[in-house]
C-alpha cells in the first residue's frame, strides 16, 4: 500500500504539470490564429464573434452543471437579480472589452509582443488592489515591475524600429486590454466566492457573447460570417483549440497540482507563441527580442514566485 501511494503521487504531479503546460501552449495559440485570420481579412470583430458562437454553448452547459450542483447541495440556492446583473456587466468587461482591445492591437503589433504584453496582467491585479486598499507595494513587486516593462521596452523600440509608429497604438490598445482584464479578475472574485466559478463563468461569457454578436449585428452584415472553408477552419480553431481546450485544461491543472505551481508552468506561454509567431507568421525574432522577453519573463516569474496566485476563472485569458 504504501509502494503505490509513493509512486502514485509523482505520477499525478507529473500529469498535473503536463496538462497544465498544455493548456498554456494552447492558450498561446490564440494570437497565432488570430494574426493568420487577419492575413484572410477576417477583421476583429467577426474573429470574436465567431469565438463566442463557438465557445459559449460549452461555457453554458458547464454553468448549468455547477448551478445543479449547488442546487443538490443546497435547495434553497438561488442567485439574486442584482448579482446576475453584475456578472453580467464583469463578464462584459472581461470577455468583451478586453479582448477586442486584444484583438484590435493585434493588428499593429506582433504576436510575440501581444502575448508578453498580456501576461503582465496580475501585476496590474496587485497594483490596483494596493491603490484601493491604500497599502503600498513591495518591493519585490516594484522590482517584478520594472523587470516586466524594461523587458517590453526594449522589444517595443526594437519593433518600432522594424515596423514604425503604429507598434505604438497596437501595444496602447493590447496594454488596455490586460488592465481591463485585471479590473475583470478583481471584481470578478466576490461573485465566485458566492456563486462558485462554473456558474458565473456561464454567465459572464453568455453576457459577453451577447455583446459581441449585438456589436457584429449593428455594424455588419449575418452574410460576413459565411466564411471560405480555411478562414472557417480558424474560427474553428480559436473556439476550440485556443479557447474552451485550454480553459478545461487549465483548470483541470489546477486541481491536480494547485494555482500556484498552474501559474508558474503558464510562463511558458509566451515562449510558445515565439516559436509559433517566427515558424508559421515569418515574424522577426533578433537578439532584442530574445533579450527583452528573457527580462519580461523573470520580471513575470518573479512575482508569481512572491505571491500565492488565486485561481483564474475557468474561461479564457482576455
Amino acid at each position: 500500500m504504501t509502494t503505490l501511494s509513493t509512486t502514485t503521487r509523482p505520477n499525478h504531479l507529473v500529469w498535473g504539470y503536463l496538462i497544465g503546460a498544455l493548456g498554456a501552449a494552447l492558450f498561446a495559440t490564440k494570437g497565432i490564429v488570430i494574426k493568420l485570420a487577419l492575413l484572410e481579412h477576417i477583421g476583429p470583430v467577426t474573429t470574436l464573434t465567431w469565438r463566442m458562437i463557438i465557445a459559449v454553448p460549452f461555457f453554458a452547459v458547464i454553468g448549468w452543471m455547477g448551478w445543479r450542483s449547488r442546487l443538490k447541495r443546497n435547495p434553497d440556492f438561488t442567485v439574486p437579480l442584482p448579482l446576475v446583473l453584475k456578472s453580467m456587466a464583469v463578464g462584459s468587461l472581461g470577455y468583451y472589452a478586453a479582448s477586442y482591445l486584444d484583438f484590435s492591437g493585434l493588428r499593429y503589433i506582433t504576436a510575440q509582443l501581444d502575448r508578453l504584453i498580456l501576461m503582465t496582467y496580475p501585476i496590474f491585479v496587485v497594483i490596483i488592489g494596493a491603490l484601493m486598499d491604500r497599502k503600498p507595494l513591495s518591493r519585490g513587486t516594484v522590482a517584478a515591475l520594472f523587470l516586466s516593462y524594461f523587458g517590453l521596452a526594449l522589444i517595443f523600440w526594437r519593433d518600432i524600429s522594424l515596423t514604425g509608429s503604429d507598434v505604438v497604438l497596437g501595444s496602447l490598445l493590447v496594454l488596455g486590454a490586460a488592465l481591463t482584464y485585471a479590473f475583470y479578475q478583481i471584481l470578478a472574485k466576490p461573485l465566485i466566492d458566492v456563486m462558485g466559478a462554473r456558474l458565473f463563468t456561464s454567465i459572464a461569457m453568455s453576457a459577453a457573447g451577447i455583446v459581441v454578436v449585438a456589436q457584429f449585428a449593428l455594424t455588419r452584415s449575418l452574410s460576413d460570417l459565411v466564411l471560405p472553408p480555411y478562414p472557417m477552419a480558424l474560427m474553428l480553431a480559436i473556439g476550440t483549440i485556443s479557447t474552451v481546450l485550454p480553459a478545461y485544461l487549465i483548470a483541470i491543472g489546477i486541481g491536480m497540482i494547485g494555482p500556484g505551481p498552474t501559474a508558474v508552468i503558464g510562463n511558458i506561454s509566451p515562449l510558445v507563441t515565439i516559436v509559433l509567431a517566427v515558424t508559421v507568421l515569418g515574424e522577426t525574432f533578433t537578439l532584442w527580442h530574445a533579450l527583452g522577453a528573457a527580462i519580461t519573463l523573470t520580471g513575470v516569474f518573479v512575482f508569481t514566485r512572491l505571491r500565492a496566485p488565486v485561481p483564474p476563472p475557468a474561461a479564457p485569458e482576455s
